[in-house]
């Protein structure tokens, strides 16, 4: 659907479960998803605008469909950082927009987003990133439930040498947030904590949280025992063990992230 709306050169807005695209003749001029911080969170939480600044701009200019405009024109924000901003923002919401989905899609024609013109990009270039990214974090970690689902710690020791970017990362992971959750309370771009969180669960570090099984009272067995309201945490299976031994090993690498994935790719071949 969105290759067949870049041949016609349509505009308007590409409704998916996971976000929006917005297209002007046929290129991508802007992206948001609720899985991902937006513009905004990222210009005002990195200092780059004062929140003030910024709906200024908005009341300013929004009706025109000119915010963008008006933030360099108001001298705000210099035109190559408003580019480089929006492009990385319009890149990650685009990656969970255009991620597997159950949903249906709608265009409406002839919507406009009213932060306005800051750079188009062709359809090509984003499904080229899109599909660069999904290949990444199955690279780095083939189990896409750290992405989705709530995240804990396992209790392992953590490294001294783990970077500082993983380490705030794993400060946000409490057993309820999920990644999206740990990008907005951060304000920084989605896909950067996909990638530190897939990491420090390839490493051993974080997992997904178990479900807890609670029910009623159950009937007592022959000896009169009686099934615990907590189902136990199973142990480790073969796969996951190795994964674990591999990754301590790694720990101890000058360039933890490619050790890891030869020794994990070794390991689970070898099983």
């Amino acid at each position: 659907m969105l290759s067949r709306l870049a041949e016609e050169r349509a505009t308007g807005v590409l409704t998916r479960e996971r976000g929006v695209l917005y297209l002007v003749e046929g290129q991508v001029v802007h992206a948001e998803s609720p899985a991902t911080p937006g513009l905004d969170v990222l210009l005002t939480t990195r200092g780059a605008l004062g929140s003030d600044g910024w709906w200024e701009a908005v009341s300013e200019a929004g009706a025109d469909r000119r915010v963008g405009r008006f933030l360099v024109d108001s001298g705000r924000l210099t035109a190559g950082a408003l580019e480089l901003c929006h492009l990385g923002a319009l890149f990650d919401a685009a990656f969970f927009t255009l991620g597997p989905s159950s949903g249906p899609a709608r265009f409406r024609y002839g919507v406009a987003h009213w932060i306005g013109p800051v750079r188009p990009v062709s359809v090509d270039a984003v499904e080229r990133e899109t599909l660069r990214r999904r290949d990444l974090l199955h690279r780095i970690w083939p189990e896409p439930g750290t992405d989705t689902e709530p995240l804990v710690r396992t209790g392992r020791g953590v490294d001294w040498t783990l970077p500082p970017r993983q380490r705030t990362v794993l400060d946000q992971v409490d057993g309820e947030r999920t990644a999206s959750d740990v990008s907005l309370v951060l304000g920084r771009p989605g896909f950067h904590t996909l990638v530190d969180l897939r990491r420090l669960a390839a490493a051993g570090i974080v997992t997904t949280r178990s479900p807890t099984i609670t029910s009623g009272p159950v009937p007592s067995g022959p000896d009169g025992s009686r099934t615990p309201e907590e189902a136990p945490i199973p142990p480790l299976s073969p796969v996951s063990t190795v994964v674990a031994q591999a990754a301590e090993a790694a720990q101890a690498s000058a360039d933890p992230d490619v050790a890891l994935l030869r020794r994990l790719r070794d390991a689970l071949e070898a099983l």
